[in-house]
């Protein structure tokens, strides 16, 4: 592969980095001409057909209104809780547990998000947790940033591991079938048995990686956003954050070994949200004073008609809904997925698309928000204020995602062409493979957080790359185990920066034109974590 033909499969990443964080364009400018350049890209210089650069385009605008469902059905959820005055009972709940903004960030953002993160996937989190903190008086910038950043570790067990059973289980196989090269590594061991393998490895190693996101998140809180724009006030409650890491991590790490990929972090979150919210009542672990953002700090909440447990029971559907309609062995699951909205075969392309729109969370939201107005008494007026504030909402994140999500499936899809080459992010991946061997197990994460910064998810990620980590692991001589469970790590990282959940996250607390500010607060913990973890990882690699 030439440095040219490198170049070139850098496009998309270099117009984001260029326009959206260098240049600082707004996202509904700066994806407009990323898209432009990547199609040009791929007919010009990667020779891939007309019709097939046209196919991946619609593939991404279905993709894009399958997010926009789920951002729709989120920010209307705020928007009725708004209007009703719970948003108001559920921040002065909050003052009661604590009015330190450093531990309210982590019961919401890390613990919180975890559990949603673990129950639906698909963007959820940041969807509920960046507006709630919003809503409860953090700058918008802040509110983003920790909904973003939070949302790394318990990644790994999103949608009920789905990133590990279907992004890395889908990604060993060829042809519908586990690889032969896969099969012949496992002997006698189930491929069920090795993904869980995969999972424990993971958490193990995360238990030294993201149970330091909590510190991460106060330390980047206090600096960025507090009067005295002073790390340490972050790092002051350091004993407390590590512990609310471990509350997590732990917990995770004991489902994945006894039950498998599916539960970590739902229970881990669970299990963190009662321990944590319990210490920080009792002021476990943290200084007399609480910290609180002076010139940020929002006026006292109005008074409202609601009882804590009114105010918090849409939320406390949405989780309930979300874990009965993500249980395999339930019979919500199939009758949900059952109605599907799409196009096979778009334009005689083998490239096809489908939205499952109420499987996914924006129906959950949509079902919640009905049932919250007749719980809270909304009035009709009410109701439509809400509706008319979420869908004004939306117009500019339509743009932007309409614009990135086809971007990323024309990088993706770029392996049918007519110059001989792979795909775009195979062929990047193959340039790192093809000049690093015993030092793989370092790099391997920066390829899994590649590819979640453009395809926008950690599964999409594990299954592009998970077949080629192997394949290196072995021509390497390295253990394919540690090397899987890097690119499950990398791929957590990548979700901190990648453009669709950036967009996303933006849109729902009405920061449509600030994805470069948001990127540039974002790449460090991104950094951090997949070189942290990459260290790691050579370091075991060399003990085995």
């Amino acid at each position: 592969m030439t440095i040219l033909t490198t170049l070139v499969a850098l496009t998309p990443i270099l117009a984001v980095f260029i326009f959206l964080v260098i240049l600082r364009m707004p996202a509904v400018r700066a994806m407009p001409i990323s898209l432009l350049l990547t199609a040009l890209a791929a007919l010009l210089f990667w020779q891939v057909p007309l019709v097939q650069v046209i196919a991946s385009a619609l593939e991404g605008l279905i993709i894009a209104a399958s997010i926009l469902w789920i951002l729709f059905g989120a920010i209307l959820l705020l928007n009725t809780l708004r209007e009703s005055g719970a948003i108001d009972t559920i921040r002065n709940g909050f003052m009661h547990i604590t009015p330190d903004r450093r531990v309210q960030a982590i019961i919401v953002a890390w613990l919180f998000g975890a559990f949603l993160e673990g129950a639906a996937g698909f963007g959820a989190p940041a969807a509920i947790t960046g507006p709630l903190l919003a809503a409860l008086g953090f700058p918008a910038l802040a509110a983003v940033m920790l909904a973003l950043v939070a949302n790394s570790s318990p990644v790994s067990f999103g949608a009920v591991g789905t990133p590990i059973l279907i992004g890395v289980g889908e990604g060993l196989q060829t042809g519908g079938t586990v690889d032969p090269a896969v099969t012949a590594y496992l002997g006698g061991q189930s491929f069920e048995a090795f993904l869980q393998a995969v999972a424990v490895q993971a958490i193990q190693i995360d238990l030294l990686v993201g149970s330091f996101i909590p510190l991460i998140l106060v330390a980047m809180l206090t600096r960025f956003f507090g009067e005295n724009k002073s790390w340490r006030e972050g790092l002051a409650i350091w004993p407390f954050a590590i512990f609310a890491g471990f509350c997590f991590t732990i917990p995770a790490l004991l489902v994945a070994v006894f039950f498998g990929p599916e539960f970590p972090s739902i229970i881990g979150g669970l299990v963190g949200l009662a321990v944590v919210v319990t210490a920080a009542r009792r002021r476990f672990l943290l200084p007399e004073e609480p910290w609180r953002f002076g010139r940020y700090l929002p006026e006292p909440s109005l008074p409202t008609h609601l009882t804590l447990r009114q105010a918090w029971m849409p939320y406390v559907l949405v989780a309930v809904l979300l874990v009965l309609t993500r249980l395999a062995f339930l019979p919500f699951n199939d009758w949900l997925r059952s109605v599907k909205i799409g196009w096979s075969q778009i334009l005689g392309t083998e490239i096809s698309a489908s939205i499952e729109p109420l499987y996914l969370p924006g129906a959950v939201f949509i079902v919640v928000v009905i049932a919250t107005i007749f719980l809270h008494h909304l009035s009709r007026r009410q109701v439509k204020d809400a509706v008319s504030a979420s869908a004004k909402t939306l117009v500019g994140s339509a743009i932007a995602l309409g614009a990135a999500v086809p971007m990323v499936r024309i990088f993706i899809n770029s392996g049918v062409n007519e110059a001989g080459l792979a795909s775009m992010p195979i062929e990047l991946a193959g340039v790192l493979a093809g000049s690093i061997s015993q030092g793989w197990p370092a790099v391997a994460p920066i390829v899994g957080s590649l590819g979640s910064f453009i395809s926008g998810s950690a599964t999409f990620s594990n299954m592009m790359f998970s077949l080629l980590q192997f394949s290196v692991a072995e021509q390497a001589g390295l253990s394919p185990l540690v090397v899987l469970a890097m690119q499950v790590l990398g791929a957590n990282a990548g979700n901190m920066i990648c453009v669709v959940n950036v967009v996303a996250a933006a849109s729902v607390v009405k920061l449509l034109g600030q994805e470069g500010a948001i990127i540039r607060l974002t790449l460090g913990p991104m950094l951090y974590y997949a070189l942290w973890a990459g260290i790691l990882g050579l370091a075991l690699s060399l003990l085995l």
